[in-house]
């Protein structure tokens, strides 16, 4: 029985070890996206189950338990981020989640009997239902965190989920940083390097155990290729040229920027800093999405993009059908364009042009009767049905639902190329690009035969990044049927 039992073992990992070596190898949003599902379904799989098994049916039979799941649901969900239970710090403390957890179901179901109370409804007819709703749910939520809280444990542990960080400036600043960051014994993050200008005695090749791998100048372009997460600076506040040039390059990337305030003489509440370990910082740059935030736009996304390809596949084969019949080629045609932090996505969208005069990095725009685009073509580029492809793109986690429109390499305004021609261009790129945007529900889609069209265009883009929310992008996503009816511009 023993031996059996051991080679099963080595045959099928324990669920804990499993999930551990996924946790090692996710992102901190991935691994928040996960228990938000996980919550959410067994929310209402148990909300289900149970008014199966112990709802009346004179009262399940109406679509009231369906309500009734679908607002626990959403309560308790909120419930627990309000507790801040969806954050690496608290998934990894289990006593913490047990109580967020016991506090958030409670809140909901208490929440929810008392409307049905004011409404007038029979509370005690739904008893049964409620508690096995409310005892099954605590147990597998309690189950889960604490296979979570082992593997994350596990995975912290080993300097698996630490964020990425550099340092900026050399010398005796960034010594004495190193030093405190050492003593604190703080695995949140993981230096990778050190940058600064200056050489010789003031800043030599390495500062304690890490080595200078770059200037200044080499800085932006590191940052996008190594998926740096956070980034120090440790100059004197004497440095205030050093620092506002830094500040001007870096806001365009999609990381969080500190000032490290361990030496500062100017002393501030503690309210006014951050901390890694016991070492303070100022905060200049935050990325534009929490981890939170960051895992809850992209379960929305993936859900939505889910059903939306099942709701719209008769359009979608309607429109295949049409396109294969006009003219020779592929239904889809994929574009290189930028994506999150400056990265390449191929973007899908049906064929509208014939396929021996396609422009694959856009660099001629289209224009109104262009000879290039095909009937069928007209038709889906006005209506914008041409983009539907780019749901599949949502689902493979290249782009969002809602956010800045990834441009093609080669997009021009009046001739120029659009980094050209706004400063700062690349911040839109700290956002994944999305399907539509604030932009486009404001007039600014289609052709950008001016610097004005593209400017505009980047400065909602910028706007969306610093005020997104939730209920923005569904306002964003109600607005854009209607602005589709303005096909000025679309050609």
């Amino acid at each position: 029985m023993s031996l059996d039992m051991t080679e099963r073992d080595r045959q099928a990992p324990a669920v804990s070890d499993r999930m551990a070596g996924w946790v090692r190898r996710a992102s901190k949003q991935k691994i928040i996206g996960l228990v938000l599902i996980f919550d959410t379904m067994t929310l209402i799989g148990c909300g289900l189950w149970s008014a199966m098994a112990f709802l009346p049916a004179r009262i399940g039979g109406d679509g009231t338990a369906f309500l009734l799941v679908g607002t626990v649901t959403g309560l308790t969900v909120y419930f627990l981020q309000r507790l801040w239970a969806y954050t690496m710090a608290s998934l990894a403390t289990l006593p913490r989640q047990i109580k967020a957890v016991i506090y958030a179901l409670c809140g909901a179901f208490i929440v929810m009997t008392g409307l049905l109370f004011l409404i007038g409804f029979d509370i005690m007819a739904l008893r049964l239902w409620l508690l096995g709703w409310l005892l099954f749910s605590l147990v597998l939520l309690v189950g889960f965190r604490l296979l979570a809280s082992v593997a994350i444990t596990d995975a912290e542990s080993r300097g698996d989920l630490a964020r990425r960080a550099v340092i900026v400036g050399g010398g005796k600043p960034a010594e004495d940083l190193i030093r405190r960051l050492s003593r604190s014994g703080n695995r949140a993050i993981r230096i990778l390097g050190v940058f600064d200008d200056r050489g010789g005695e003031r800043s030599p090749e390495a500062v304690d155990v890490y080595r200078k791998i770059g200037t200044f100048d080499e800085l932006e372009a590191y940052c996008r290729e190594q998926a740096v997460d956070l980034l120090i600076i440790a100059l004197p506040a004497t440095a205030e040229e050093r620092i506002l040039h830094l500040v001007k390059k870096l806001w365009q990337l999609p990381i969080d920027v500190r000032i490290a305030a361990h030496a500062s003489r100017l002393k501030l509440s503690k309210r006014a800093y951050t901390y890694i370990g016991d070492v303070p910082f100022l905060a200049v740059f935050d990325r534009p999405l929490s981890d939170w935030n960051s895992a809850l736009k992209a379960v929305f996304d993936r859900v939505v993009a889910a059903v939306a390809l099942v709701v719209l596949s008769p359009v979608m084969l309607a429109v295949a059908l049409a396109v294969k019949l006009e003219s020779k080629g592929p239904v889809l045609f994929r574009q290189q364009r930028y994506g999150f932090n400056n990265n390449m996505i191929g973007v899908l969208k049906f064929r509208s042009m014939y396929t021996d005069r396609t422009d694959t990095n856009g660099a001629r725009q289209v224009t109104k009767d262009d000879p290039r685009v095909t009937r069928v073509g007209r038709f889906i580029r006005k209506t914008s049905i041409d983009e539907l492809p780019q749901l599949i793109n949502v689902l493979r986690g290249e782009l969002s639902l809602v956010g800045p429109r990834p441009h093609a390499t080669q997009s021009k305004a009046a001739n120029q190329l659009y980094q050209d021609v706004v400063d700062g261009y690349y911040a839109r790129h700290r956002m994944k690009p999305g399907i539509t945007g604030w932009a486009q529900i404001n007039g600014w889609r289609g052709e950008t035969d001016t610097l004005e069209k593209i400017e505009r265009r980047v400065e909602h883009d910028l706007y969306y990044i610093e005020n997104w929310s939730l209920p923005l992008d569904l306002y964003i996503l109600g607005m854009t049927p209607l602005s589709l009816l303005n096909t000025k511009n679309a050609y």
